[in-house]
């Protein structure tokens, strides 16, 4: 059941989407150099800051206002008590501004920055998002602070304006007749409609990197935000494929027959327990023309729902266990980016997908699973299921005799406890893991390298099998299961494992660009990561 990969076509977000049984929404953002006298703008966000003494506008003298106007601006912020202190928003009535008749924009809001001296990109990524959160449903929005970073600026707002209405709303029918949602009348206004974004050059090329990353987020924020009753194995490989196919990917989709007759004893070991069968889907991104940058193996757990299995896990918060396939939704939003970009390098995705659920099939504590590779796992906790399923996935990926492999995981708590809900754990061959947590730090998603010491390694040894899932220690869990995915990797493939265990799933309330629920963590690290082995990072 495969597909061979073609050519890349221009698709718009909104038609990636579409496979979906419900999706997110986002404001279409631009990138100008100069806005038209004559635009309707609902909504101008102008920066301010805090300055040796008191509110000053940042980014002044770019012609969205007058000397005049700008003039006006301060002083009604100044006698409002405005400060300029970061995150502070200042509403200020357009016809406050306006000359001649005429209004700069309905609304004026003051977004600070606190110093900025020593605001970085991502403050102004971060600020971008609480901005587009700020400005109003369904509104033209014009934002100036593309001229402190443009591609800061394009994320945050982007992908701060992103919203998932879910599935609220009782069914209705179109003028055509057909079903539809009560939800779908109000995703026209459920965010910002647009977002222009004013910078010093209209750089077509990093309008079209930030469009497509942000497109990549946001899908793979889609698909952790569905629920499992709506995506499990079948479904969602069938998904992939749509949306695969629709930007050239070539597909290959292995079903719960051929993924026995293959040997691929982890994913099915996992994946028994459930009536929703298992999958293994590969994607294949072929480069339009002949290169020399290095080949790349991506690698994502997609566990549709996980309950622990037999070792089941606690009733409170398992609501949360959509979020287990974060891994996989990453890595099929970072090959659809791929395709729509063209990146000049050959990468492969592997894709294991599987509910682990209990019941009279499903795998035992004790049991022993044969691997695709041919190692053996003795398992202790069905709940450490991801890692089973991941070894198949990065043996048949190591097949492809990648150079590099990042593989990613919602895999640990033990990542929650050493390093929060916000930062992911990068584990793997020490410089390639060093540079993909400084690749994910430039961008704000924060990758901290980690280790692996050897001790802990030894923790897996088993009586009865090559392996066991777990360590008998509490001690280490992050790095005790990044050396059993050690295993699992052809020597000589440079490797990471990015466990993203709090990182992809934000059950707290919005910040930053980062909204409730799903947050599309890391594609936007792997994307930097496929852009410098290739050559072709594009910055703001």
């Amino acid at each position: 059941m495969s597909t061979q990969p073609g050519q890349p076509i221009a698709l718009d977000p909104a038609q990636i989407y579409s496979a979906l049984p419900n999706r997110g929404t986002m404001p279409a953002i631009d990138l100008v150099a100069e806005v038209p006298a004559d635009a309707e703008v609902d909504t101008l966000i102008v920066p301010v800051f805090q300055g040796a003494n008191g509110l000053e506008l940042a980014a002044t003298g770019s012609g969205l206002l007058s000397k005049e106007q700008e003039i006006t601006l301060w002083r009604v912020l100044t006698s409002v008590g405005a400060t300029g202190k970061r995150e502070e928003l200042t509403p200020v009535p357009g016809e406050l501004l306006a000359t001649e008749g005429t209004a700069p924009a309905t609304k004026i809001l003051a977004l600070g920055l606190g110093d900025i001296d020593e605001s970085t990109d991502e403050d102004i990524r971060e600020l971008a998002g609480v901005a587009s959160r700020a400005a109003g449903l369904g509104t033209k929005v014009v934002s100036s602070l593309g001229l402190i970073s443009p591609e800061a600026a394009l994320v945050g707002h982007a992908l701060g304006g992103y919203r998932f209405a879910g599935f609220k709303g009782a069914s209705a029918k179109d003028a055509a007749g057909q079903e539809v949602s009560a939800k779908d009348d109000a995703d026209a206004s459920d965010s910002p409609a647009t977002i222009t974004v004013l910078a010093r050059e209209a750089d077509a090329a990093l309008l079209t990197q930030a469009q497509v990353d942000a497109a990549a987020v946001a899908l793979a924020r889609d698909f952790v935000n569905t629920p499992a009753n709506f995506l499990y194995p079948e479904t969602y490989a069938n998904t992939i494929r749509e949306i695969a196919e629709a930007v050239g990917l070539g597909v290959e989709i292995l079903d719960e027959k051929e993924l026995e007759e293959k040997g691929y004893g982890g994913i099915v070991g996992v994946g028994k327990g459930s009536e929703h069968a298992p999958r293994l889907v590969r994607l294949t991104h072929e480069p339009s023309a002949d290169n020399e940058a290095p080949q790349v193996a991506l690698v994502g757990k997609g566990v549709t729902f996980d309950t622990g299995g037999i070792s089941l896990k606690p009733g409170a918060n398992m609501w949360d266990m959509i979020s287990d396939m974060g891994g996989s939704a990453a890595v099929v939003a970072t090959m659809v980016a791929a395709a729509r970009l063209d990146l000049p390098m050959k990468v492969i995705a592997t894709i294991p997908l599987a509910e682990n659920t209990p019941s009279s099939t499903a795998t035992r504590p004790g049991d022993v699973l044969r691997h695709y590779n041919g190692l053996t796992t003795e398992v202790l906790n069905t709940d450490a299921e991801g890692r089973l399923i991941l070894a198949d996935a990065m043996a048949r990926a190591c097949e492809d005799e990648p150079d590099y492999l990042i593989e990613t995981a919602t895999l640990t708590g033990a990542q929650m406890v050493a390093l929060g809900n916000r930062t992911p754990g990068v584990m793997g061959s020490i410089a390639f893991r060093d540079k993909v947590a400084e690749l994910s730090q430039e961008i704000g998603e924060n990758g901290w390298a980690m280790p692996l010491p050897p001790e802990l390694g030894e923790a897996l040894k088993s009586d009865v099998a090559d392996l066991r899932n777990i360590s008998a220690s509490r001690w280490g869990g992050m790095s005790v299961a990044g050396h059993y995915l050690a295993n699992f990797v052809t020597e000589g493939v440079e490797w990471v494992h990015i466990d993203i265990a709090g990182p992809a799933y934000n059950t707290e309330g919005a910040f930053g660009y980062t909204p409730k629920r799903g947050t599309g963590v890391p594609v936007r690290t792997i994307l930097a990561t496929l852009r410098h082995l290739a050559g072709t990072t594009k910055e703001g």
